[in-house]
Parts: structure tokens; C-alpha cells; sequence
């Protein structure tokens, strides 16, 4: 390489990292935004979902952004998330295009929830519509949990989704119900069509091109799901689906749409949610903050799910959300953030029951909830919370 080459590399280098610096600067003014909430945690995770998401940026855009060379990587874990996260969930995908032949092959593990889905391109930072959807009823596995799946334009025999003209990615969603027991899915993704050519290197051109969409990304997500929770906020403590608000398509999960409220809690008071869970493969209630992130599900009661938790006697589920332990064995802590929301999903269920929301003082509670609500004591506690490490690691191998 001559020293003109290289003096013209150094400033592409140059160029990107500054552009990329500067982009992110930017973005970190959208925590500062009017309707934010302040004097609790939300500023602070606006500024933490920025930097978590860099990597997944990175990741999407420059790490594992060529549909002819494919990784399945995941997309969320306990130290980067976006977009209303299940804390039951693994996500994993990788990129594809709707022209080719993809081979996805290995062991499907045994999420309670399993649904495979190939996305189009669409008008919000995670893409449009799913195009076709196999779940983890419709999957023809083995004996011993191997699969092997075809995604084709052209139909295959066997496990085939089919993909469209406008598809991008195939993303697999995993939701653990019992999550020590239930083992994830291990699986790898090849490109079966037509001759494999090199894979590209990372040459500065490239690395700026990357940097460039990363930085963008990045904040026009943030700014993207501040501007969708300011539409729930509208309505605190009501139960809406994201279509109900807005008419992008994007990708939901397949099979049950989220209903998702707002809450406000002050110190001294406590949200009663209240609803009789539908006979469902598996349903969920989750916590999450301002952002779309949900909170530290390592160590915070922030969900519970068809397997945890515990209802009463007629079939009901009492939820209480509180600032302080109330003692119930469906309480959910809000981690430390006065807003957020709360999310409930039905998935294939046999009806979509609509929860109800009732905020109180903490000192009429026990007025409100019937004399036999379901309560835990203090070992009972404990048990649950450090239950939950022991299945992040089994779920995330880490």
C-alpha cells in the first residue's frame, strides 16, 4: 500500500470515528427530552440503553449484516435490551434475503414458547411485518430435539418458512416458562444456494458505512420507542395493543399481541392489576422502564409467567405492584423507577382477556384484595429471587 493510500485511509478512519462520536453525542441529548421522568432512574437508563445498544447496533449493521455469510447471534440479554424485552425470552436471529436458500439446523431445545418468523423491511428501526411464522407446534422435531429448517422463497418438504421478496431477517423468539429446567435452542444458519463467495473484509470504507448506520441506528431507536410510550402515557393504567396506537407494522410477537399500560406509582402506593388468564401455551406479565427496557430480571421480581405464578383459588391472578415488598406472592418491583410499563401477553391462547388496572394507598391494600390472596413470607422470598439467577445462567449459558 502506498503512503497515498494510506494517508487516504487514515482520514476515512478519521472521518467515521468522528461522524460516529459525533452522532452518538447527539443521540445523548434524548434523554433530556420533555416528558422524560425525572428524579427517579429514567434519565440514567436512557443514557445506559444508548451505550447497551451500540453493541446490538454493531452487531445488526456491520458485525453480522451479510445475508451470503449468516450468523444466528442473540439479540437481548441481561445487559442489553430494547424494545419491551420479554425477560422469559431469548432472541435470535441473523440476516437473509428472500432471493436465497437458507439451511437452519440443530437442536430445538424446549422453550415453552418457540415461534420462527421472517421479517420484512418497514418503516421502524426493527423492520416491518412478519412476512410467514412457524411456531414450535407447527416444527417437526426428532426424538433426541433436532430440527432442520428450510427458508426459501420456494416450498420445501419438511420444516419450510417462507420468505418474501422484501425479507431481511428470520428471527427465532424462545420464551421460558420454568426457566431451570427448559433449555434453549442451539442451531446454525447456512446459505444452501448458489456458490458462497468471500466474505467481505473490514476495510475502512466498509467500517465507515458500518459506523455511519450504528450511530444512526441507535438513536432513531431510542427516539422510536420514547415516542411510542408517550402514547401509552396518554392513558396510564389501561390495557392497549401496540396496533391500537399506531398502524406501522412491525414485528410482533407471533401468536398473542402484547397488551401493554402505563403506570405512574408513587412511594406510598400500590397498582393492583387483576384478570383471569386464559387457557394459553404459555402467558406472561413483565415490568419494564420509560425506554422499552426491562429491569434487571437477574435479581428483581420484575415478571412472572404462566409457571411462577400463583393464583387464586377461582383461577384469578392478583398482581401487586409496590415500591416495598407488600408480601404477596404476585408482587413486582418497579426496581427503583417511579414510571414504565407493564406488558401481558396471552400466546395462542383460547381468548385475550383484558386486565384491569386499580391504583390505591398502601394503607387501604389490604382493604382492596380479598382475605385469601396469595401470599409469600420472607424465605419464600428469597427462594424466588435467587431462583432467578440460577435460570438466567441456564438459559444464557453464562
Amino acid at each position: 500500500m502506498t503512503n497515498e493510500n494510506l494517508c487516504s485511509e487514515d482520514q476515512i478512519l478519521t472521518r467515521a470515528w468522528d461522524q460516529f462520536c459525533d452522532q452518538l453525542k447527539t443521540a445523548g441529548r434524548l434523554p433530556f427530552s420533555e416528558g422524560v421522568p425525572s428524579g427517579d432512574l429514567s434519565r440514567a437508563a436512557g443514557f445506559r440503553c444508548l451505550a447497551q445498544n451500540i453493541g446490538l447496533g454493531m452487531q445488526f449493521f456491520l458485525e453480522n449484516d451479510d445475508p451470503l455469510h449468516p450468523e444466528l447471534l442473540h439479540y437481548f440479554d441481561p445487559i442489553r435490551k430494547q424494545g419491551g424485552d420479554n425477560p422469559d425470552a431469548v432472541y435470535v436471529g441473523g440476516p437473509i434475503n428472500g432471493t436465497d436458500t437458507y439451511r437452519i439446523h440443530g437442536n430445538r431445545g424446549s422453550a415453552r414458547y418457540f415461534a420462527v418468523t421472517a421479517v420484512e423491511h418497514g418503516n421502524t428501526p426493527w423492520g416491518g411485518a412478519a412476512v410467514h411464522t412457524l411456531f414450535g407446534q407447527d416444527l417437526e422435531v426428532a426424538e433426541d430435539g433436532s430440527f432442520e429448517l428450510i427458508c426459501s422463497p420456494e416450498p420445501h418438504p419438511g420444516n419450510w418458512l417462507q420468505t418474501s421478496p422484501n425479507t431481511f431477517r428470520v428471527t427465532f423468539r424462545q420464551f421460558f416458562a420454568d426457566w431451570e429446567n427448559e433449555r434453549p435452542m442451539h442451531a446454525r444458519i447456512d446459505r444452501i444456494s448458489g456458490a458462497t463467495p468471500p466474505a467481505p473484509v473490514m476495510d475502512a470504507a466498509r467500517l465507515e458505512r458500518g459506523l455511519a448506520t450504528v450511530s444512526q441506528w441507535v438513536g432513531d431507536s431510542l427516539a422510536y420507542w420514547a415516542d411510542m410510550i408517550e402514547r401509552w402515557k396518554a392513558r396510564p393504567n389501561t390495557f392497549l395493543s401496540y396496533r391500537q396506537l399506531d398502524d406501522n407494522a412491525i414485528d410482533a410477537t407471533p401468536g398473542g399481541e402484547p397488551l401493554i399500560a402505563y403506570w405512574q406509582l408513587p412511594a406510598d402506593e400500590a397498582l393492583v392489576v387483576r384478570v383471569k388468564p386464559p387457557r394459553a401455551h404459555y402467558w406472561a406479565v413483565e415490568f419494564g422502564n420509560y425506554w422499552w427496557c426491562s429491569m434487571d430480571y437477574r435479581s428483581v421480581l420484575s415478571n412472572t409467567n404462566c409457571h411462577y405464578a400463583q393464583l387464586q383459588d377461582d383461577g384469578e391472578l392478583i398482581l401487586v405492584i409496590a415500591h416495598v415488598d407488600t408480601g404477596h406472592a404476585n408482587w413486582l418491583d418497579p426496581a427503583g423507577f417511579n414510571e414504565g410499563y407493564i406488558t401481558v401477553r396471552w400466546m395462542q391462547a383460547d381468548h385475550y382477556p383484558t386486565p384491569q388496572a386499580q391504583q390505591v394507598k398502601l394503607s387501604e391494600l389490604d382493604a382492596l384484595l380479598p382475605a385469601n390472596v396469595r401470599r409469600v413470607d420472607k424465605p419464600g422470598r428469597a427462594t424466588q429471587i435467587t431462583a432467578r439467577r440460577r435460570g438466567v445462567i441456564q438459559r444464557f449459558g453464562v
